[in-house]
């Protein structure tokens, strides 16, 4: 005679059901724990960049080098990190809408974000495109100017990649792909953006801020 396996109680199953867990083995679903080992290795990848940079801070006798007061945090730095804050938390959201059987909410979210996250790859063009026609400053202005671009050229990178994850979450999105207990997706999507997000300001404090 064979013992019976407890039950689960229902709102315990509900509740991995909306996480995005496997309800039968109970553990994290293997496309969401993809996502959290490559936001491990990207933390690691940031990590060795903001060494260099703060290397170079500290041995070299002037830092940053004199002529580059123009790096200046008020305007477009400090917009842009209003921006992207600002999609965290429509990203939040969007993500909530959907955990709660919201399908449209989801859309509208996720479409604001991904607007938003357009119109500072677009900014971060133009303030590139100031910088090196009308500063005469770029990736070849020295160590500075190589860690500048470095660093922030990288994270624009990461942002494109967020748009195109948010791009085809909102495809997939508008067919009505997910649901209450289906949307993994949404969440991979949802911790990248977040980590993006993190990663500007730490990069605005230490660049723009600190220096």
């Amino acid at each position: 005679m064979t013992a019976e396996t407890p039950a689960m109680d229902p709102a315990a199953q509900e509740h991995l059901e909306e996480s995005g867990h496997d309800t039968q083995r109970g553990g994290m679903d293997t496309a969401l724990l993809g996502m959290m080992l490559f936001i491990a290795s990207e933390v690691m990848f940031f990590a060795a960049l903001f060494a260099a940079y703060f290397n170079a801070r500290a041995t070299l006798p002037v830092f940053p080098p004199e002529g580059t007061e123009f790096i200046d945090p008020i305007g477009l730095p400090l917009f842009v990190t209003i921006l992207l804050i600002t999609s965290s938390f429509t990203m939040q959201w969007a993500t909530g809408r959907i955990r709660a059987g919201d399908r449209t909410g989801l859309n509208r979210g996720i479409a604001i974000t991904l607007i938003i996250g357009i119109v500072f790859l677009f900014l971060q063009l133009y303030d590139y495109s100031v910088l090196i026609l009308e500063d005469d400053f770029g990736i070849d202005s020295g160590v500075y100017g190589t860690l500048f671009y470095t660093l922030t050229g990288f994270h624009g990178a990461h942002v494109l990649g967020g748009v195109i994850g948010l791009s085809v979450i909102l495809a997939r999105g508008l067919q009505g792909q997910f649901s209450r207990k289906h949307h993994v997706a949404v969440e991979a999507v949802h911790y990248y953006w977040h980590f993006v997000d993190v990663v500007w300001v730490l990069l605005f404090l230490v660049i723009y801020v600190i220096k």
